[in-house]
């Protein structure tokens, strides 16, 4: 059957997973039933575990699903050393449901997946040799794709059952009293982590630095803990930030980042106590520039700052430019570290940040957001997920859940490279053109026609040149021409579902 997107979703894949087809952005106000973990009651001398081989026999069972957390991004060492013996002990049919999926924690993966080490993964993302693999059918089961608000609803409604968690972490006591922001190898908040050890059924905390009972602050909470082990390392903080975070000196990218202030101040949103959130690549960071001395010009400070967070959003905190930042995630050092120095940056779960079924979500109140795009059509669909070959290379984050504001822009050039950014229909639909307001490009903008108050108000912004989506799709395919049209065999290889957990669109595995 086709969704209401009109994308086709196979009926097999609806009866056999007991799916709704994705019908629209409005998630509503339905009762949700949240479940519990069981708990076994545990003494402080029966937490600490002398290896952590003792403990991944101790917990692990064949058919399990575990979970990872990727705060430490490219410089994570628990996933791989977990996995490692995980694999060399010959366990099967595990279900692996990470926050997301690294770059760092591809290959061992795809070897787990090639000896019948993993057979279902959940995940916001993958990328790389992971991304190829699946992308070309190797994995038993269909990926399923959450974004971050989807994964702690799905985790919360007991549709992740987590059975072992296991949570690198720069701190913790005997007891397992723990937090991101102390010690060699912080990395700020724990926000992904949190949905895991409130709900996973066995917490396994591994970390490099067992400190005096009781370590505070505790993020993760003792009563949450069944174990604790110690390694050498758990991690390389100074490479939380790779290939995330990165100043631009790109023309291109700057003039887009100058547009999207522009798009911002000439709105109705940009006003005092307003909110926001701008993401972590380049043009991104530089959007932060332009819109601090946006609002030193105008004397306009901001409610909040949310998300995943970077030293350029910190800094406006400590200017007095934003009153609070509500931090999920911090993309780089600078971030991390300013967490155990500024009372006002909040560290929030996975559930406060961009649950849909809860009792209000953080993004919920967002005024401004700023996404980026691999592809984005004239409907004004979203891609980030797949590249323009269909192969995996991407992750939903937190794209769906923020494109919730009442101010949802998409920053892109029209073409990368070769390759044509603005297309007629995008090769996966990962955010529903509903939910997106402005496409933001170097030539122009392009303005959802169901917004008729922004085509009002954004028509006349000096030296912002305003086009038809349907233009700006013909700009770049003269440049480009027109592609060759992609060949998939009929396997679903991957589900991409709606942050309310209905299904907006499916991966199909690609033809050699």
């Amino acid at each position: 059957m086709k969704n209401s997107i009109n994308r086709e979703i196979p009926d097999e894949i609806l009866k056999e997973k007991n799916y709704q087809a994705y019908t629209t952005d409005d998630f509503g106000t339905p009762v949700i039933q949240k479940v519990a973990p069981k708990l076994r009651a545990t003494t402080g001398s029966e937490k600490v575990v002398d290896s952590l081989e003792d403990v991944v026999l101790k917990t692990v069972k064949n058919g399990m699903t575990i979970s990872f957390h990727h705060h430490f991004r490219e410089g994570d060492y628990v996933f791989d050393k977990v996995m490692r013996i995980i694999i060399d002990h010959g366990f099967k049919d595990l279900t692996l449901a990470p926050s997301s999926l690294t770059n760092v924690m591809n290959d061992i993966v795809v070897e787990a997946i090639e000896k019948g080490v993993v057979t279902n993964i959940t995940s916001s993302g993958m990328r790389g040799s992971l991304g190829d693999a699946v992308s070309h059918g190797a994995l038993k089961n269909p990926v399923i794709f959450r974004s971050h608000g989807n994964r702690a609803r799905a985790i919360e409604t007991g549709e992740i059952r987590i059975d072992v968690a296991f949570l690198g972490v720069p701190n913790s006591d005997a007891m397992g009293n723990a937090n991101g922001m102390d010690g060699e190898t912080a990395f700020g908040s724990l926000g992904y982590a949190l949905m895991d050890a409130q709900y996973a059924e066995t917490v396994v905390l591994v970390t490099d630095n067992i400190r005096p009972y009781p370590n505070t602050p505790a993020s993760i909470k003792q009563t949450q803990v069944d174990y604790v082990v110690k390694v050498d390392a758990v991690g390389n903080p100074d490479k939380i930030g790779s290939g995330a975070t990165r100043f631009t000196k790109d023309p291109k990218e700057l003039k887009i980042a100058k547009t999207v202030n522009d798009v911002i101040t000439h709105s109705e949103y940009f006003k005092d106590g307003f909110s926001f959130q701008t993401g972590s690549g380049g043009a991104a960071l530089a959007v932060t520039r332009f819109l601090r001395q946006s609002m030193i010009d105008n004397q306009i400070k901001a409610s909040f700052a949310l998300g995943g967070i970077t030293k350029p959003t910190v800094d406006l905190l400590e200017e007095g430019l934003v009153d609070r930042v509500m931090d999920v995630q911090d993309f780089d050092k600078g971030a991390a570290e300013s967490m155990h120095q500024n009372k006002n940056q909040q560290e929030i779960d996975a559930s406060w940040y961009a649950d849909p079924a809860n009792k209000g979500a953080m993004v919920d109140a967002l005024d401004v957001v700023i996404l980026s795009a691999l592809e984005i059509d004239t409907k004004f669909n979203v891609n980030v997920m797949t590249g323009s070959d269909g192969v995996i290379r991407g992750a939903i984050g937190g794209h769906q859940d923020a494109a919730t504001a009442k101010l949802t822009i998409i920053s892109a050039p029209l073409v990368r490279g070769r390759i044509a950014t603005v297309v007629p229909d995008v090769t996966t639909v990962v955010t529903p053109g509903d939910s997106i307001d402005v496409l933001v490009t170097e030539v122009g903008i392009a303005i959802n026609p169901k917004r008729k108050d922004l085509i009002a108000s954004l028509s006349k912004i000096p030296g912002v040149p305003v086009y038809t989506i349907e233009e700006l799709q013909k700009m770049a395919q003269e440049k480009v021409g027109t592609p060759k049209p992609l060949e998939f065999t009929d396997r679903v290889v991957a589900l991409i579902e709606y942050r309310d957990g209905s299904l907006i669109d499916v991966i199909k595995e690609v033809k050699d």
